[in-house]
């Protein structure tokens, strides 16, 4: 008798850079070569349920094909899972603000069109002082506010923004206590904020599990923390972060979704689009394989 593997959940879904090809965070206006819907059907065709839209893809949708023909497309091409990113600066009361209030209006009317169950929201990376309360109650509002549009924010920590560990952001969310405010949990910043993936185990809370997102890096940063993340990272399996292994502490904290997969680096973007969707696919396919029998064995 065959027995189901134990991590019965092996849907994933691409995040907007991994379908993107030439774009990158912060290079020029972001916007991908590759029109949206030759993104979103490869993606289906190659094996994806999920899909990830940048705001600039959205803006590029409202202007063209609209978003409820976007909605179309995303059911006609069976993707069963909508993530959007990334809002930033939503407690800023500098000039900052306003671009953050025009993209969150996008952000959450989109999500409410398109179905989305998640979108990403950033933390203070410019090294700009935050206020506490002000960050902790903002995010609370936004939270609320989310959740009225039939969606929830994600916060994500980063060993270089002022949530630079899993325990910080833990803390965080925990101490705002909004259900419709949780975390994006990735292996790069739990790797590179060093945090241990048992320690990981111990300290997640799953109810604030909202993203969960699989990729491997080299021992060495590249450059910078920024640069190292947005240009080096590599498939699940070729670098030193121990996917399976982080995949069985997401698991053994009580995950139960699909797993984003976020692929950033120069050689990824070069890939044609299908093959770069297949390859990262297979490779986290492969890393779920291992982590199954981790969960079983310990089991």
């Amino acid at each position: 008798m065959t027995l189901s593997p134990t991590i019965s959940n092996r849907e994933l879904l691409a995040t907007c850079w991994t379908s993107a090809g030439d774009a990158a965070p912060d290079r020029g206006d972001e916007i991908s070569p590759v029109d949206l819907r030759t993104r979103i059907e490869t993606a289906a065709e190659v094996g994806w349920e999920g899909f990830g839209l940048l705001h600039a893809d959205l803006a590029i949708a409202e202007r063209t094909i609209g978003l409820q023909e976007l909605r179309r497309i995303f059911d006609g091409a069976g993707i069963d899972h909508v993530e959007l990113e990334v809002l930033p600066w939503w407690w800023t009361t500098d000039e900052r603000r306003r671009i953050s209030d025009q993209r969150r209006t996008r952000l959450l009317d989109a999500a409410e069109i398109l179905g989305a169950a998640t979108v990403k929201v950033a933390a203070e990376g410019d090294g700009r002082p935050v206020d506490p309360a002000r960050f902790h109650d903002d995010f609370d509002r936004l939270a609320t506010q989310a959740g009225n549009a039939g969606t929830r924010v994600a916060v994500e920590f980063m060993p270089m923004n002022n949530l630079p560990t899993l325990q910080a952001g833990v803390d965080f969310v925990t101490a705002v206590g909004n259900r419709h405010g949780g975390l994006t949990v990735d292996t790069w910043h739990v790797h590179r904020g060093g945090t241990s993936y048992a320690e990981l185990e111990r300290i997640l809370p799953v109810e604030h599990l909202f993203i969960v997102e699989l990729d491997d890096a080299d021992e060495q940063v590249v450059g910078t923390l920024w640069e190292d993340t947005v240009n080096a990272r590599c498939l699940p399996g070729e670098g030193v972060f121990d996917v399976p292994a982080f995949i069985a502490a997401i698991h053994r904290a009580g995950h139960r979704g699909h797993w984003g997969v976020e692929i950033l680096s120069e050689q990824h973007r070069q890939l044609p689009i299908r093959e770069g969707l297949t390859r990262a696919r297979a490779a986290t396919l492969q890393a779920l394989d291992a982590a199954e029998h981790l969960v079983s064995r310990a089991g």
